[in-house]
């Protein structure tokens, strides 16, 4: 993202009557992910340094930082880079040489191969690079990102499924940095652009044929499209999008059968759990609640890594992975696990959306979970500890 900006850039931009805030606020994302990227510099490494420059200027989230704490932010990300003998590239062609680069680089990681292998998929020999206008979610507050599904990927009602954060850019809206709003709560606040997504979801579903994941931002209340591809489901979603695509004559009943496949006829048989939720035996018994990101049921050992998910599941050992919030690193131990349970992400998270497509548990955004170190947590005010 922001691909092109460097020192110049962002001075000439503020010159021109920019507003500055939004200039470093750009800045200081492309230098972060631009080493995180291209140069494999330790993500940890910058977000420690947000987590400073905010507790310095008393902000929770990074949209309450101005300008003059942005700008010196830019100056200690690209402190990092020297501190790892690096240089942040200023020349704009270069950036984006070396960002087409390490995407192409990226199809042998090895947790793109991984992911390769958990799906089954073969026969393909590498990936591409699709370059883009940029368009800014960040700009202002009539501004933002968000995600969405053409039906809902749960339990595949035909509603449009999805979230929203104002003033934001790329994964913020499924990383968990702030809480999102549902499409409802956007419709309040962009109710022109909420018109026009639905619109856009009718017409790209009508087209492809399917129940689609859509990514967008939102400009100074213009709606863009970014991108869009199949959505990942719940067996269950599965087995009702292709039943109600072809009562509606979208698919034929060749096509309905073809998109349900075993594996999505397997997940409806999961377990869940048959509680009476108005019991205090089972009320007394609930130390913390979530988001429903992936419907399902799981009991197993508490791990807090991929590594360790995966070690279990090579014994036979059910396990919980437990994260602040998932990554494509932790694809491995996700598919381990019996279940995935994160602090941070709503309902279009990372975590959410992998499990729904394996058909695995996942409780994400549950906020009374605090981690005493890497090997421990406690839930709320409670002096219980989890490890």
């Amino acid at each position: 993202l922001n691909l092109g900006m460097n020192d110049e850039c962002a001075q000439a931009c503020v010159n021109a009557g920019f507003d500055a805030r939004w200039v470093y606020d750009s800045y200081r994302r492309l230098i972060s992910m631009f080493g995180d990227v291209v140069e494999h510099l330790p993500k940890q490494d910058f977000e420690r340094a947000l987590t400073k420059a905010k507790e310095t200027n008393n902000a929770r989230y990074d949209t309450e930082l101005d300008a003059e704490a942005l700008k010196l932010l830019c100056g200690e990300f690209k402190d990092i880079y020297a501190k790892h003998g690096k240089v942040f590239e200023q020349d704009a062609m270069k950036q984006l040489e070396q960002s087409v680069v390490a995407v192409l680089e990226s199809w042998n990681t090895p947790r793109a191969v991984e992911y390769r292998e958990i799906n089954r998929i073969t026969g393909l020999r590498g990936t591409a690079v699709n370059v883009q206008q940029m368009v800014f979610g960040n700009i202002n507050d009539n501004s933002g990102a968000g995600v969405c599904f053409t039906r809902n990927p749960a339990d595949g009602a035909d509603e449009t499924y999805g979230e929203y954060l104002a003033q934001s850019q790329g994964e913020d809206v499924v990383s968990g940095v702030r809480t999102p709003m549902g499409l409802k709560a956007m419709a309040e606040a962009q109710p022109k652009a909420a018109e026009e997504l639905e619109s856009v979801c009718d017409a790209l579903e009508d087209d492809f044929k399917d129940m689609l994941d859509i990514e967008f931002t939102i400009e100074d209340g213009e709606l863009y499209i970014l991108q869009c591809r199949v959505g990942k489901r719940t067996g269950t979603a599965g087995v009702r999008i292709a039943t109600e695509m072809f009562a509606e004559g979208i698919i034929s009943k060749d096509e309905a059968l073809m998109k349900v496949n075993a594996q999505s006829l397997e997940q409806v048989l999961h377990p869940v759990f048959l509680l009476d939720a108005a019991s205090p035996d089972y009320s007394s018994k609930i130390v913390a609640s979530g988001l429903p990101a992936s419907p399902g049921a799981a009991v197993g050992r508490i791990v807090f890594s991929s590594k360790e998910a995966k070690e279990y599941k090579s014994q036979g050992k059910p396990c919980i992975l437990v994260r602040e919030e998932t990554s494509a690193d932790d694809i491995g131990g996700m598919y381990a696990a019996e279940g995935i349970l994160t602090a941070r992400g709503g309902m279009t998270s990372h975590a959410a959306v992998i499990a729904r497509g394996w058909g695995k548990p996942c409780v994400s955004g549950c906020g009374a979970i605090s981690f005493k170190n890497d090997r421990e947590i406690r839930f709320g005010t409670s002096d219980r500890t989890y490890r």
